[in-house]
């Protein structure tokens, strides 16, 4: 019920309304607003289809990289840097996606019979197309997923998790069209989760649960369930739930608050909270609203996106642009970094 609905302002003095108002309003300051140059084509199916984004930086030419997407109701979706899309997978229902090198990792909690299951590809750099190599049955029914290559082993890892709130951590080992998996962690964070993000650069997992806030965790398999809490949707917190997809560009961590249809912006190393912005609607794309999944690189990705980009999944596509089923909007980052450094 709103605010104008629930109070009859005829009968209460102005100090009594300023009150109720001051009471009424987020504890978090207002964001900023930044708009998008690019949209993707909308996904084929319509309703809450499209979820979330996975950033592949092509190792030659970076104008030739490729966002990975998701379909949830039943494709997988390659496209190039202008929003068109080059390839669909049907068949595969993967609510979350995530890449590390060549390796394309989707979660799909309506594989193995409703058990869940991990779908591993491969990127071609000279056709950007994905090919499949295993299904990968999980302990979780697997729903986000986030990838980390560990600095001390070397060794790739993935994360599926679940809205039980369950966690597993999967050593991947590729060689050639060969995929190895093994089960090394198992834990229960709470309820539900699903966005993640693992940072080779601090060894950390960050674990959103979805109506709590976003865990740090320890990324290596021998680090235990031991975390810290990065922000809370709580009394004093800075994010709006549902906390939905999280990423790192550069020195700063992004969190999608689904909630306030904007995105919380961190120091990566400090961990500290510098502020929030919101994508707007702008002359080239609509804004991103119900947002799940975000993605962001600070590599440069040739003349559309120098600096890098910010992704972030639209849950209302409207014009300006392709109007219709949900899609993707990318934004220039340093559109973001000029706010926030």
């Amino acid at each position: 019920m709103s605010f104008t609905a629930s109070v009859r302002t005829a009968v209460l003095p102005a100090a009594a309304l300023a009150a109720l108002a001051l009471a009424a309003a987020p504890a978090h300051a207002a964001s900023v607003s930044v708009t998008a140059t690019v949209e993707t084509a909308p996904v084929s199916h319509s309703g809450d289809a499209a979820d979330d984004p996975a950033i592949w930086v092509h190792p030659t030419d970076p104008a030739e990289s490729v966002v990975v997407a998701t379909d949830k109701k039943g494709a997988l979706e390659v496209y190039d840097l202008s929003g068109t899309r080059i390839q669909r997978i049907n068949g595969d229902h993967g609510n979350n996606v995530d890449l590390r090198g060549n390796i394309v990792v989707s979660a799909d909690d309506e594989a193995a019979g409703g058990d869940g299951a991990m779908h591993v590809y491969r990127i071609d750099p000279a056709t950007r197309q994905l090919r499949h190599l295993k299904d990968v049955p999980t302990e979780v029914t697997a729903h986000g997923i986030c990838l980390y290559t560990s600095p001390a082993s070397g060794k790739l890892y993935a994360f599926p998790n679940s809205t039980s709130g369950r966690v597993e951590q999967w050593e991947l080992a590729v060689s050639g069209d060969a995929v190895t998996a093994t089960s090394v962690r198992l834990w229960d964070a709470g309820s539900a989760v699903e966005g993640c993000f693992a940072d080779e650069t601090t060894g950390k997992l960050y674990l959103g649960e979805e109506d709590v806030g976003v865990w740090v965790y320890g990324a290596e398999p021998t680090a235990g369930t031991s975390r810290t809490k990065l922000d809370s949707t709580g009394s004093g917190g800075h994010l709006t739930a549902d906390a939905e997809g999280i990423a790192a560009a550069g020195n700063r961590i992004y969190v999608s608050s689904q909630g306030s249809d904007d995105f919380t912006v961190y120091d990566r190393t400090t961990r500290a909270h510098l502020g929030r912005f919101s994508v707007v609607a702008g002359t080239a794309a609509d804004d991103c609203e119900d947002t799940d999944g975000i993605d962001a690189t600070a590599a440069h990705l040739g003349p559309a996106f120098p600096q890098g980009v910010f992704i972030c999944q639209d849950g209302s596509n409207g014009a300006p642009g392709s109007s219709g089923n949900q899609n993707f909007k990318f934004v220039p980052l340093q559109r973001i970094t000029a706010l926030f450094g």
